[in-house]
């Protein structure tokens, strides 16, 4: 038996406790790389990941890709996520640079700024995984365009992509001009591919809105961001107070409650992207959802879905939010009288989830788009000078009225809460 009083016990209790301040300190104060700062983040822009896509899809070989975003606020410091969440087989990007854009697939000269991870050049990002950038000082400016060049040396499939972007995006003739301003164009596309968030060193608080392609901004204007997100921000950033960061998760043909496994750009339920859609997302503070209408439209046409079933899922929503203490806006769904899925069995579907969005003390605050975009006269259908020609999605015109229903007073009480 070991004598629990004996001098080599005594000095080894005498080195811990000599040494127990020092790995206190140590513990309190983490040690930096160099270059690093510890600092509040914000995504001023971002998308939701989605794919594979099928046979025919994007496919790039040593070619630098040049992406087109324009952020909602601004900040000093700048980094970027890459997602290769949907891939099979590693992604590698041999080097990458931030500017803020000039036009078309040009970068401002003095703007290009050099993107590390890790300290870093390149990065191989595994199959499954995401990616954040090491932080690089850069003036953002809120409402300018950023580019995003990504240099892939091998043979790559855009395996991870956001479908639709309604943003031309760019890649190269053979070779990396990551630090070249006019890139040498060799295509051009409307996905984005890789590239899921660009965040700012700043504090404040970001509205992240989830749904499907009336988020997305089906039936708006390409290159001229007026999806209803885009005019929400702008309209949040002429309002008095701290700047509001929004965020964009829609992807066309998503649902609330299931996949489609024949079409996996329409991204996996929101039910299931919700950690990485929302909660991953820096800063976010508010949540909006407007989804539903694609669980209504894609299930049987006389017999469709309970709007029971899309109640809990809403429910779910927001209980995982409040979870983290995110302000929720939840949202009805538009008419889409005339639309090509539309039944009246269906639209008693719609009608009963509006009446429990309206009758509900779950959310924070409620959006009423149907009230926001429907006809007086025929309130089943879109109103005609807000129809993009489908009788479902809005045109320009239908997306600023969305944004002009989102109740900001919800939001202006959110920014003063946290101290903006």
């Amino acid at each position: 038996m070991t004598d629990s009083s004996s001098p080599c016990l005594d000095r080894a209790r005498r080195r811990l406790l000599l040494a127990a301040p020092v790995l206190a300190g140590a513990l309190a104060r983490p040690r930096l790389a160099q270059g690093q700062a510890i600092g509040r983040w914000s995504a001023a822009w971002g998308c939701a990941p989605a794919g594979p896509p099928p046979n025919g899809a994007l496919a790039f070989s040593n070619q630098t890709l040049r992406l087109v975003v324009r952020p909602s606020i601004g900040g000093d410091r700048v980094r970027i996520r890459l997602s290769n969440e949907m891939g099979a087989l590693d992604l590698r990007i041999g080097h990458a640079t931030i500017g803020v854009r000039s036009s078309g697939a040009s970068v401002n000269p003095g703007s290009l700024r050099q993107l590390s991870f890790g300290g870093q050049a390149g990065i191989r990002i595994p199959p499954g995984a995401p990616a954040v950038s090491d932080p690089v000082t850069l003036g953002v400016t809120p409402f300018a365009d950023l580019s995003i060049s990504l240099y892939l040396p091998d043979a790559v499939s855009a395996t991870t992509i956001h479908n639709i972007a309604y943003q031309a995006n760019y890649a190269s003739t053979p070779g990396d001009h990551c630090n070249t301003p006019a890139l040498p164009q060799q295509q051009s596309f409307s996905s984005w591919p890789f590239l899921t968030e660009v965040a700012v060193d700043s504090a404040a608080p970001v509205l992240v809105a989830v749904g499907d392609s009336l988020t997305d901004g089906a039936g708006s204007t390409s290159n001229a961001n007026r999806r209803w997100t885009d005019y929400l921000a702008r309209r949040a950033s002429s309002e008095p107070g701290a700047p509001l960061g929004v965020v964009n998760r829609g992807i066309s043909a998503n649902r609330l409650l299931a996949d489609n496994g024949a079409t996996l750009n329409a991204g996996k339920d929101v039910l299931e992207r919700f950690d990485r859609d929302v909660l991953a997302t820096s800063g976010v503070r508010a949540l909006a959802i407007l989804i539903g209408i694609n669980d209504i439209s894609y299930s049987p046409s006389a017999n469709p879905i309970p709007a029971e079933q899309l109640i809990a899922g809403y429910l779910q929503l927001v209980e995982r939010a409040r979870l983290r203490g995110i302000v929720v806006l939840g949202s009805t769904l538009p008419p889409f009288a005339n639309f090509v899925y539309y039944t009246a069995a269906r639209e008693n579907v719609r009608q009963a989830v509006n009446a429990w969005m309206r009758s509900s003390v779950s959310f924070d605050a409620l959006i009423d788009a149907d009230l926001a975009l429907r006809d007086p006269e025929a309130p089943l259908r879109l109103r005609a000078g807000f129809d993009s020609g489908d009788h479902l999605h809005p045109n320009d015109a239908g997306y600023q009225a969305l944004a002009a229903a989102v109740p900001l007073g919800v939001l202006s009480a959110l920014r003063r809460h946290a101290g903006m």
